[in-house]
């Protein structure tokens, strides 16, 4: 109780000082509210970011892993060695590691082209045409909203089916159920069975624009030249890096790769590009924290001139504080109390600017923004712990003045 009357003075004094002096209050909390609302912007960016990436761009289905003809790289010269490196994935590939693989639940296949397809009238250039494995509806994340996914026997018949996402649908058949109309993709005509279900868009562009066919329709038509994408499934997150070794077993040995070679295969997850992406945002972060820094020192100098005129200007009341009792950390502490909620209240002004441009970018753009509850918490401590780091100094100098030389110079 005792503690808690000695805090609820200096707390006062600093937001009466704050509200009395609001010109001078706002100038010396700008580096404070600059910093706190950067921090926190990029926090939320980073955050949303990372939720947005994880869950529309990332995103290979439950339990999937990818075996294709080159890992994740970042490096030019790395490439170029792997494109002389590596083979294509093939459909031999697929079938010996369907038929031989013990631990996957499925295996499936999926390519992707770019083309045009039309509609009576109506166009669309630049449509992702992919060739599945029926099995694909249990692996992607791509599921039917109406009609059928591509079925085995339309995969063993060659059949000129497809089911189109939501782009195709509204736009070349406005008004009217695409399925069993007949659709152009590439000048051939195809007749539609399904309908996908909303994907949605991954930073302004639509995801939605696709339209599905048996894979071997697609070697049909553009060939089997081009290297696969293998979809591995395993029966659960437990068993991920078990299936991913056997997988890579199996590719090594087709390859007849000895021990000490690396593999000239890509095996990758939706943890690993997210991990790729987190360095990336984490080389973004550190970065920024040099930024904030700068602009929390120079919120701090401010404080601490601040505070020391403050000092100077409450001579006498300290000098009669001391008379009347006052001990030397009682000065301390009240002054301390009053850097640190003068910091406070600079930091909470910035979490609600950060707050506020948080809400604006959401709202305007399609920049995904999300600000964590515990980076709030940071800032505000953060912001607490400049005020008593930079209030340090005019406190001591507050608390070491003598009574007698204090009141004396006010008179």
């Amino acid at each position: 109780m005792k503690r808690r009357l000695l805090l609820r003075e200096p707390i006062g004094v600093a937001l009466e000082t704050l509200r009395s002096h609001k010109m001078r209050s706002f100038l010396m909390l700008l580096g404070i509210i600059l910093s706190v609302s950067t921090l926190i912007v990029v926090i939320a960016l980073i955050s949303g970011v990372n939720g947005y990436i994880a869950d529309r761009v990332a995103n290979m289905g439950s339990n999937v892993f990818l075996l294709t003809r080159f890992p994740i790289i970042t490096d030019v010269d790395e490439y170029v060695k792997a494109n002389r490196r590596n083979k294509k994935v093939t459909w031999d590939d697929f079938e010996s590691l369907r038929d031989n693989l013990k631990l996957p639940q499925r295996v499936g296949v999926e390519l992707r082209i770019d083309g045009k397809v039309r509609a009576g009238a109506h166009a669309l250039n630049d449509t992702n045409i992919r060739g599945v494995t029926a099995n694909m509806v249990d692996i992607d994340i791509v599921t039917p909203r109406d009609g059928r996914y591509i079925s085995e026997g339309d995969d063993q018949s060659r059949a000129p089916v497809t089911m189109i996402g939501n782009d195709l649908a509204t736009q070349l058949f406005p008004g009217v159920d695409p399925i069993g109309h007949e659709l152009l993709i590439d000048g051939r005509p195809f007749q539609i069975v399904g309908i996908a279900k909303t994907v949605g868009s991954a930073f302004g562009q639509s995801q939605d624009n696709f339209a599905y066919i048996p894979i071997q329709t697609y070697f049909k038509m553009y060939g089997t030249n081009d290297t696969i994408w293998l979809n591995i499934q395993a029966r659960g997150a437990e068993w991920m890096e078990q299936t991913q070794d056997e997988a890579r077993a199996m590719m090594r040995a087709r390859r007849h790769l000895s021990p000490n070679e690396k593999d000239n295969f890509g095996i990758f997850d939706q943890a690993t590009l997210m991990e790729l992406w987190k360095n990336l945002t984490g080389v973004i972060a550190t970065a920024m924290v040099g930024v904030v820094s700068v602009f929390l020192v120079i919120g701090g100098v401010v404080i601490m001139n601040v505070m020391l005129a403050t000092v100077t200007e409450r001579t006498r009341e300290i000098g009669i504080r001391k008379a009347l009792g006052a001990r030397h950390n009682d000065i301390l502490l009240q002054f301390l109390v009053e850097a640190a909620v003068m910091a406070a209240v600079g930091g909470a002004i910035g979490v609600g600017l950060a707050y506020g441009i948080a809400g604006l970018a959401t709202a305007t753009t399609s920049v995904p923004m999300h600000v964590p509850v515990p980076a709030v918490l940071l800032a505000e401590l953060i912001s607490a712990a400049v005020g008593v780091f930079f209030g340090v100094y005019p406190a001591r100098r507050a608390a070491s003045l003598q009574p007698i030389e204090a009141l004396r110079q006010e008179l």
